[in-house]
Order: structure tokens, then sequence, then C-alpha cells
């Protein structure tokens, strides 16, 4: 595995590669990136081409030249969350989608709270588009890089915001 550090306008994001593909993309905030970054088995990334080709995604997402992005992505989960997590992939770049709209696309209707539960331990943040998930009257709920990140990520997306946080 390789990991890299990424400056974003959300914060310096942790990316993950293996095997050729993105196996993790996280905030800053989170424990499990901060566990990745102390491993001292992982080899610093700057040479892997997954890799450059994230962050290089991710600035052309962030300048609002990249609407949908194409880098390789495997994330590790349960064969329910994988589901949920390919269904977020789906929502179009600029639009939402509530809990029970993604548990209908993944078949159960009555699995909100999975759905929510499996949306919370998404791997790839932004590139697996979390942030487009709200709550069933319109509300941003919660969301692991923070409820501010979330309404910059969206606002982003509408064309309603050029400055970082």
């Amino acid at each position: 595995m390789n990991i890299m550090v990424q400056p974003s306008p959300v914060g310096p994001l942790t990316l993950v590669s293996d095997k050729g593909k993105l196996v993790g993309c996280y905030f800053s905030n989170n424990d499990f990136a901060r566990q990745k970054l102390a491993d001292s088995k992982l080899a610093l990334g700057t040479h892997d081409a997954v890799l450059k080709a994230a962050c290089k995604e991710l600035e052309l997402f962030f300048s609002g030249r990249l609407k949908k992005f194409t880098i390789p992505v495997a994330p590790n989960g349960t064969e329910f969350q994988r589901l949920v997590w390919k269904a977020l992939q789906k929502i179009p770049f600029g639009q939402t989608a509530s809990y029970g709209d993604i548990a209908k696309r993944v078949g159960n209707p009555n699995c909100m709270r999975a759905v929510g539960a499996a949306n919370g331990k998404n791997p790839i943040c932004i590139i697996i588009p979390c942030h487009r998930v709200i709550g069933a009257d319109g509300s941003l709920t919660g969301f692991g890089g923070g409820i501010e990140r979330k309404k910059y990520l969206l606002n982003l997306e509408c064309g309603k915001l050029s400055l970082p946080l």
C-alpha cells in the first residue's frame, strides 16, 4: 500500500492506494487517516500513478473543472456497504439524494439507517460522494468530515462557492 497527503480547500486529504486502485481518501480529522499515517509499513506514494491521478482529479474537482471522477476505486467493506457506495457514485454532480432514495436504489426501501451507517463508513470521501446524501427533509445531516465541509462541497458543486473553508 502507498499513502500520500494532498492539500485541499477542505483541509489535507490522506490518500491510500493498493494494487493499482484507490482504497482510501480521508479527511485529516479521521482517526483511520491518522492511524494510516502512523503505519510504518506504508510507503510514501510520491511516485504512485494512482495517487498522482487521484491528486490531479481532486485538484480539477476543487477548481470546478471535473464533475465525474474516473480514478479506479476499491473500497474495503461489507457487500452491503459496497452496494451503498456504488449507489452513491450514481448521484450526479451538483445533486443530492436522501438516505431513503439510496435505500430504494439498493433494493431495500426500509434500510435507511443501514444506508446511513454504510455512508458513515465510506473510506473514499469526495470521490465516492457521501456528501451528496441528505435527510428526507432536505437537511444536511451527519457527515464524517463535519457539516461545514459538507456544506462547502455541496456549494462548490452548485457553483455557489469559490473560497476555501
